[in-house]
């Protein structure tokens, strides 16, 4: 059985490009089929696999701001054939377009958020995804829920996404969860400057991961300190606008993360989350999570097991949590047991059932 992966972009280091590499342990020499891929922008494994980027990565500039290439990624996806028996589709919206001449195996993040959620997902930021919603949006929900239905088998990461992939494409998903990326038996490298005890964000620097709101909560909370790590659009916003006890550090590598997570006394996070990862890495490492009650959230944390909920991404709602999550005792090792719970080697066990599967149709629903 040949199979072959298929990935909307690599052009930034996020939950979805993790779940590239743990695509890549399941189906080991699997071409990667992108639309961009710039290897300095994302995790340097990639250098090993065999990525084939679409005739788009010819454009730099496009490389550098994929979300400029957005209108595009349609076209671009739908003119990709995939010649294999099996092609398993890593998507956000784009890559389960490909053609395919055998199976096509979805894993779907989610449903395109700058189609369905242009508001939330753009934020201030995103004046070309709402133009282009504007002038394309009829015509691209229409692809996009005709590519959906060509799949054999559709698979998501959380019940949140499941449930938004019945209501959008009438199509029941199988919730397959990704494995926590950043394992803790990993090198440590310490981050100069920082002293343990602090709380840990972990964030691409987006409208929508609401990293602004989680910086602003530490002005309410004098005595305690946020580290954020992480890069993207706002990241020079948020080194303005944080107050004093916040540090930004930009992009960090794994090395250093691990000691930030090993080093922190919990984890928060205030975005609106398809998969939860980041509450899963802290609990890999025994610390605990002050999250939205939102989303992937819902399927990663265990409300005063694992951690803290907060019904809104508000400062105030924010800071009530920390001042919580700071406050109470953790049992270390019911925090890695839960982490444990979504190994990578189950993931991969999945992938491989689901990429030698049957042809049964694919299960619908009435939307």
């Amino acid at each position: 059985m040949t199979v072959a992966l298929v990935h909307d972009y690599l052009t930034q280091r996020g939950g979805a490009e993790r779940v590239v590499l743990a695509l890549l342990d399941a189906f080991p020499g699997a071409p990667v089929h992108t639309s961009l891929y710039d290897p300095d922008g994302t995790f340097a494994e990639f250098a090993a696999a065999d990525v084939r980027p679409s005739p788009l990565d010819r454009v730099g500039l496009l490389r550098r701001h994929h979300r400029l290439a957005l209108p595009l990624l349609a076209r671009t996806f739908e003119r990709l054939v995939v010649d294999a028996d099996v092609a398993v589709c890593s998507s956000s919206g784009w890559a389960h377009g490909a053609r395919v001449t055998g199976r096509k195996v979805v894993y779907c993040h989610t449903p395109a958020r700058w189609l369905y959620q242009t508001d939330r997902y753009a934020g201030e930021t995103g004046r070309a995804a709402r133009l282009a919603v504007g002038v394309l949006g009829r015509r691209l929900r229409a692809w996009d829920r005709a590519t959906a239905a060509s799949a054999d088998a559709y698979l998501v990461n959380s019940t949140a996404v499941r449930d938004r992939v019945r209501e959008l494409y009438g199509i029941a998903a199988e919730v397959v969860p990704p494995p926590p990326a950043l394992e803790p038996d990993g090198e440590q490298r310490p981050v100069p400057g920082l002293e343990p005890g602090f709380v840990l964000c972990v964030s691409r620097l987006l409208p929508y991961k609401n990293v602004g709101a989680v910086a602003a909560a530490f002005a309410r909370l004098p005595d305690a300190r946020l580290v954020v790590a992480g890069g993207g659009p706002e990241l020079e916003r948020l080194r303005r606008t944080a107050p004093e006890n916040t540090t930004v550090l930009g992009r960090v590598g794994d090395d250093e993360l691990r000691w930030l997570y090993a080093n922190g006394a919990g984890v928060v996070a205030a975005s609106y989350e398809d998969f939860g990862l980041t509450p899963l890495e802290g609990a890999a490492f025994g610390r605990p999570a002050a999250v939205l009650r939102f989303g992937g959230f819902l399927d990663t944390v265990r409300d005063g097991e694992t951690g803290l909920f907060f019904a809104e991404p508000t400062p105030e709602a924010i800071a009530e949590a920390v001042e919580r999550l700071l406050a109470s005792r953790w049992d270390e090792s019911r925090l890695r047991a839960h982490a444990g719970l979504f190994g990578r080697a189950r993931f991969v066990e999945r992938l491989r059932e689901a990429a030698a599967g049957g042809t049964s149709p694919l299960p619908r629903v009435e939307p």
